[in-house]
């Protein structure tokens, strides 16, 4: 019995199709010319271009979300168990811990076509949450700590996560510290009234990136007279020490 499982057919690439319980992905037209050997390996395995850092490893507790071109039944949105493997239809359990998402790619592309399920296959993966990769928060923030970069978490995200800014927060002033990919510190300013006005953009965060909310300097001598104030108010020689130890 022949039974035939069509995908969307694109310019140069052949439809998917299921042959006597033999899948055949589309085939997809390979440039290796201009690479190493260990990418174009990468590439004739199936592997395309990560939507992650390629030197991120994945690890245990991430949660992937991967496709194979062109055979939409093998989708899966999976968590890496504690053993660091995923479940895959057909081809079962597949260790991914400590491997680039490319690298995965790779090794699942190669599960499928050893095993004679798939020829050519095209796998992707997206990393949907990352478990190893951390924001600080720090400053006149409620719950100031470091946080862990799950998925795709804006400033004002993450200013809710720490509980947003204190009372002497000075949200027009909040800085954001970025390493570069040569190891050099950014530094960049964001005024976080504007941004939830929807007059300013609401940045990205990014692995190691820290947040500084710095304090309002006017609330904060506000605040230290008006202690003075009631100190004095209570105590009436406060003030009388304070005018004698203060500098001419």
């Amino acid at each position: 019995m022949l039974v035939a499982v069509s995908a969307p057919v694109r310019a140069g690439e052949q439809e998917a199709s299921v042959v006597r319980g033999e899948v055949t992905a589309p085939t997809k037209s390979v440039v290796t010319r201009g690479l190493d050997a260990p990418a174009r390996k990468l590439v004739e395995a199936g592997a395309v271009p990560s939507t992650v850092e390629a030197e991120y490893k994945i690890t245990a507790s991430d949660l992937l979300e991967i496709e194979v071109f062109g055979v939409s039944e093998l989708k899966r949105t999976v968590r890496v168990n504690t053993t660091g493997q995923i479940s895959m239809p057909l081809i079962g359990t597949v260790s991914v811990a400590g491997l680039t998402p490319a690298d995965a790619e790779a090794l699942i592309a190669l599960q499928y076509s050893g095993k004679n399920f798939l020829q050519d296959p095209q796998v992707s993966i997206f990393v949907k949450e990352f478990t190893t990769q951390r924001i600080t928060l720090d400053g006149a923030l409620a719950k100031p700590g470091v946080y862990p970069l799950t998925g795709q978490i804006t400033l004002l995200r993450a200013l809710a996560m720490a509980g947003g800014g204190g009372q002497l927060a000075d949200l027009e002033n909040v800085m954001l510290f970025r390493l570069t990919p040569e190891g050099k510190s950014e530094m960049q300013k964001y005024d976080v009234l504007k941004i939830r006005k929807g007059e300013a953009p609401d940045p990205l965060l990014q692995n190691d990136d820290v947040v500084v909310v710095n304090r309002n300097e006017s609330r904060v001598t506000l605040r230290d007279s008006l202690f003075r104030d009631i100190i004095d108010a209570f105590n009436p020689f406060a003030s009388g020490v304070r005018n004698a130890t203060a500098p001419y």
